[in-house]
């Protein structure tokens, strides 16, 4: 990556949801500083740092061909398997392609529709706090559950995972909206796993150990092989 992208990256500004914990970091270090002295001071700006570093929106532009399914989350796939999708969106008991993306501390939080579509249900489930590296995670931990309905009929799900640390997971798209493909959706606070439940039938073109960009790397294509170009 050039340094201009690599700057740009981390330089981006912060998701509305880092505020809060910003303006914290900020005040306990400016107040604190001033009444406690400079310890204070530099744990504050080392915290509001990391948030600023933690929260980073960049700009993703997705791919313009339409038909492709696109990566939620940034991070790095941890699982490709067939699996039941939530049971909460009713999509039925059919096993259908799931890739499984974990983000680390590190990674842009910021989640991103992965097709377009329209939203047909959105389910909260309270779980536990597994470490979303683990594949138990997506059954156990508490989740965001979306389904989309796709313009052709089809349906695809992706679900919102937290893990370890993560405790708060922002959802800002509702039942009946229609959303397009690399657009923001949410986020998740500290560390999660963000899964994809493709259409049935559609093969994901991803394997374990990927580096995924949210918005960007192309997980599945809709087409069938001969329709894609």
């Amino acid at each position: 990556m050039a340094l201009g992208q690599s700057l740009r990256l981390v330089l981006a500004p912060p998701h509305r949801a880092g505020t809060p914990f910003i303006l914290i970091g900020a005040a306990v270090g400016i107040i604190g500083g001033l009444l406690l002295g400079s310890w204070l001071f530099w744990l504050g700006l080392i915290f509001t740092l990391f948030c600023l570093y933690f929260f980073r929106d960049p700009r993703r532009v997705p791919p313009g061909r339409e038909g492709l399914v696109l990566a939620p989350a940034d991070g790095h796939v941890v699982s490709v398997m067939p699996a039941v999708p939530p049971a909460e969106l009713g999509l039925g008991p059919a096993p259908r392609w799931r890739v499984a993306i974990f983000l680390s501390v590190m990674d842009v939080h910021v989640n991103r529709v992965p097709v377009d579509g329209r939203v047909t249900r959105i389910a909260y489930r309270h779980g536990k706090y597994l470490s979303a590296n683990l594949d138990k995670a997506s059954e156990d931990n508490e989740r965001n559950a979306i389904a989309i309905a796709l313009p052709d009929g089809r349906d695809l799900a992706v679900v919102q995972i937290a893990g370890l640390v993560a405790r708060r997971i922002l959802c800002d798209i509702r039942e009946g909206e229609p959303v397009q493909a690399g657009d923001r959706f949410g986020i998740i606070r500290f560390g999660s796993r963000t899964d994809v439940y493709l259409p049935e039938g559609v093969r994901p073109l991803v394997e374990v150990g990927q580096t995924m960009i949210g918005g960007e790397t192309v997980i599945a294509d809709l087409l069938p092989p001969r329709a894609a170009p």
